[in-house]
């Protein structure tokens, strides 16, 4: 009976490729079962349909809530063709063999999430027979092809025309397809109906149901053995956006990890103009100031000229022309700014390979996810700062308002440098950073013999670390660099002794309270 008569149940939400697809299917003899709107669209298209109510003899009831979830769908839909029990059942009630299941889901994202809708809005727009059905053809996916992507229909058109009948790669690729299909479509509902509970409001969740879709392949990832891929969160508005990119060469991976810690680094800075030079996710030279963006620049860019060659710069306000002249004399990978004026463009047009992304994107209160062996690590974002009144003075010398707008910047570079972290600032510009040291002392150390190897005299300058100090010897050596601030987050069984050796050298310290570890 199949094979004369095979069924086809297509109901689709999108109707994109669907007459074209249904025209192929009916001239291979396929019989083809509709639903509501797709029967109407199908018999506009004149192409024969047999409406799934008058299949089953069972009205579509409950606003239409209940279309599909009959026996004669569903075990049409599951039985098994090789099991002669599954055969004679299903010859006992009457039930046809479907072999082919068309089927795209009510877009939940696109009506319920983006438009913010409350959940007994939101509720209308959660499939139900479509995901049962696709399963249902997964599931038994030998006897019955699951279809949910339009993109597939002319592939598996032209098979169907040159073989007569689809491979059973096809058949298990597909199965596959729909499974994340239905998966992913519950992980976003999930996620909502967790939103509107105030569920999200829960540190850590017993449970996680990540949505992502695939954004584009990478031509490798941190090496050109390594295979990469991007991925985006389905329900979050994209942070870097590779459709905002405006000039230059794909994005790489190491590009798309150095401009999310330039993106994030200047997010600190939202009342100046901000400029950040990354290179190898660790700031390399920052700098905000209320004058023009090219002597912010400039500034950022002093504090390790060497180390930004190669690198990445983020910028919080548009890139003009002067600007973009300057930067141009250097070679860099990436530039990330809100906008971009038509002089800059046209400058920086003549370095064709210069990647010039724009992107607002602010760093993101959302929770933070970094793979292990066997699983996710997962942790809030790090967006706890300190306000100036919430910082203890303990030390006997004082701190000008000069030194501790000087401390707050520097503490805010410092939440983004890898641990041990260590960074050198004055007047709203970094002046050298020691990043991922395996010691503090050596990361105080690596920073002076930095700001020495650039010419640079320490003296009067501020110091802040990322997490607290484990003995006096970085004070002790502060002191000898001439620096008259710091600040550092406190906790140490031994914050004694640095406290006493600052009041030695009659430098102010500060503490924070809050650490900034980055691993």
């Amino acid at each position: 009976m199949e094979k004369l008569r095979p069924l086809a149940l297509i109901s689709v939400y999108d109707k994109t490729g669907i007459g074209p697809f249904a025209k192929v299917l009916a001239a291979h003899g396929y019989r083809i079962l509709s639903t509501g709107g797709t029967s109407k669209y199908l018999q506009e298209q004149c192409i024969a349909v047999e409406d799934v109510s008058d299949f089953t003899g069972s009205p579509s009831i409950l606003d239409g809530r209940v279309k599909t979830l009959h026996p004669k769908i569903h075990g049409g839909i599951l039985f098994d063709r090789n099991s002669p029990s599954h055969c004679s059942e299903a010859q006992h009630h009457q039930i046809e063999s479907i072999s082919l299941v068309v089927v795209n889901l009510y877009p939940f994202t696109q009506e319920a999430v983006e438009k913010n809708l409350p959940l007994d809005k939101a509720i209308e727009y959660c499939d139900i027979g479509g995901p049962t059905m696709l399963r249902a053809a997964a599931k038994n996916w030998q006897h019955c092809l699951a279809v949910t992507d339009p993109a597939d229909y002319e592939q598996l058109g032209s098979e169907l025309q040159r073989e007569g009948k689809w491979s059973e790669r096809t058949r298990l690729k597909l199965a596959q397809k729909t499974f994340a299909k239905t998966s992913d479509y519950d992980a976003r509902i999930s996620a909502y109906f967790s939103k509107g509970m105030g569920v999200a409001e829960e540190p850590m969740p017993s449970g996680l149901g990540l949505s992502l879709k695939k954004v584009q392949d990478l031509r490798y990832g941190e090496n050109p053995h390594q295979k990469a891929a991007y991925y985006q969160f389905m329900d979050q508005t994209p942070g870097i956006d590779p459709n905002q990119l405006i000039q230059g060469k794909a994005l790489s991976y190491n590009n798309l990890l150095d401009l999310n810690a330039g993106l994030d680094l200047i997010s600190e800075f939202s009342e100046q103009t901000a400029v950040g030079i990354i290179k190898h996710t660790n700031p390399c030279g920052c700098a905000t100031g209320d004058v023009p963006l090219l002597e912010v620049y400039e500034r950022a860019l002093e504090g390790d000229p060497i180390s930004a060659f190669g690198g990445i710069v983020a910028v919080n306000t548009e890139l003009d022309g002067e600007t973009a002249a300057k930067m141009s004399s250097l070679f860099l990978e990436c530039i990330v700014a809100p906008s971009f004026s038509q002089e800059a463009l046209d400058i920086l047009a003549k370095k064709k390979n210069l990647r010039l992304l724009k992107s607002n994107a602010k760093a993101s209160q959302s929770l933070q996810f970094r793979s292990v062996q066997g699983g996710l690590l997962v942790q809030e974002s790090d967006y706890e700062h300190m306000q100036s009144n919430e910082c203890e003075l303990v030390t006997q010398a004082s701190i000008s308002d000069q030194c501790q707008e000087d401390l707050r910047f520097a503490m805010k570079v410092a939440c983004h440098v890898k641990s041990n972290g260590i960074v050198f600032a004055k007047d709203g510009r970094t002046i050298s950073i020691g990043a991922g040291q395996m010691s503090r002392i050596d990361a105080v150390e690596f920073a002076a013999s930095k700001a020495e190897k650039l010419g640079k005299d320490l003296k009067g300058a501020v110091l802040a670390s990322d997490a607290f100090f484990p003995f006096r010897d970085c004070v002790d050596l502060a002191a000898k660099l001439g620096i008259k601030g710091i600040i550092q987050p406190g906790g140490s069984i031994k914050d004694k002794e640095s406290i006493e050796a600052a009041n030695e050298a009659g430098i102010g310290m500060m503490f924070t309270g809050i650490r900034h570890f980055r691993h």
